[in-house]
């Protein structure tokens, strides 16, 4: 299955307002998410304590929930993710670090019960904010890259309309998954990084395409000739983009669905950033370069313009 709108008349330009009205829309409740309730951090970003278990016969999370029931009132897992080709692992993760009497109350417990110790592993508060600063690091060093690369380029115009729509894209996935409270761990980070990438791929290939047929077109002085180049690119790119994302997404459907638990988060992240990403790289970026070029050429008409002379004083 594939499309193609070369020979359709569409008018993306007029909607823009449209466009944007609804990115501003799902940016404000993003932040009211995000201020009212938050994220669910993963003890990738808390202090927590994480207890790997291996058994013989196949484990379910009600049971290992259970076991833990068994151990004592206060070891309840905040998160238990199952692995292997039987789900004979357990990941049990607890928000918060175990002492040196509660980690080898747990390793006496499995290995009397299950014949293997447990490897337990902990978190500090300190290893979780670092966790953090990096991944917000890396986002600004891909940002500030992604500027000096799209204005080398092409020009600072398309640099900066690139980050918008890219932020715009990392922050919609965030959002979502603060209203979802699914919890946020590094493969989060993993996914909307990849987003990143793909994103100002496919912007860069709608500001080629824009590039092209600025080249091809005679007369470019005002918003109405800008707006038809754009317009017309946009037509072109949309099937490849299309057709391009759809491939992506039944990839990560399908890592959604069969994967497993433990890469489930990145799965969603991608599938979600997939489709904003999409949508700003034709409807938000490219739209607000037309808005930002048109009012660099009224500057330069005016500046062309010649002043009239001043009368001389008598």
């Amino acid at each position: 299955m594939s499309f193609n709108f070369q020979n359709r008349e569409i008018d993306f330009v007029q909607h823009r307002k449209k466009f944007f009205t609804f990115s501003l829309a799902a940016m404000l409740i993003g932040v009211i998410l995000l201020l009212t309730m938050g994220l669910n951090l993963g003890i990738d970003f808390e202090s927590g304590s994480q207890v790997e278990i291996l058994a013989e016969e196949p484990l379910t999370a009600e049971q290992v929930e259970a076991e833990f029931a068994q151990i004592g009132s206060g070891y309840t897992p905040d998160d238990i993710t199952l692995g292997g080709d039987r789900n004979e692992m357990a990941t049990a993760r607890f928000i918060g670090v175990l002492d040196a009497s509660e980690i080898a109350e747990i390793q006496s417990y499995f290995s009397e019960n299950f014949g293997a110790e447990p490897n337990i592993g902990t978190v500090s508060p300190t290893v979780g904010q670092e966790l953090a600063r990096n991944a917000l690091i890396s986002v600004l060093i891909a940002s500030v890259g992604i500027i000096i690369y799209v204005t080398i380029r092409f020009e600072f115009l398309y640099g900066v309309a690139a980050i918008v729509a890219l932020l715009h894209d990392a922050f919609f996935i965030i959002a979502v998954f603060s209203l979802l409270q699914i919890q946020v761990n590094v493969p989060f980070i993993a996914a909307v990084l990849t987003i990143v990438g793909y994103s100002i791929n496919d912007t860069i290939v709608t500001f080629d395409r824009i590039r092209e047929n600025m080249k091809l077109t005679k007369r470019v002085k005002d918003f109405n000739d800008l707006a038809a180049v754009v317009n017309k690119s946009l037509v072109q790119t949309l099937a490849r983009s299309i057709n391009t994302v759809l491939t992506v997404v039944f990839a990560a459907a399908a890592l959604f669905i069969f994967g497993g638990e433990a890469i489930r988060s990145f799965a969603l992240a991608l599938l979600i950033g997939l489709v904003a990403g999409t949508y700003s790289s034709m409807f938000l970026a490219s739209q607000l370069w037309l808005i930002w070029k048109s009012k660099q050429l009224k500057k330069q008409k005016f500046k062309s313009k010649p002043q009239p002379e001043e009368e001389p004083t008598v």
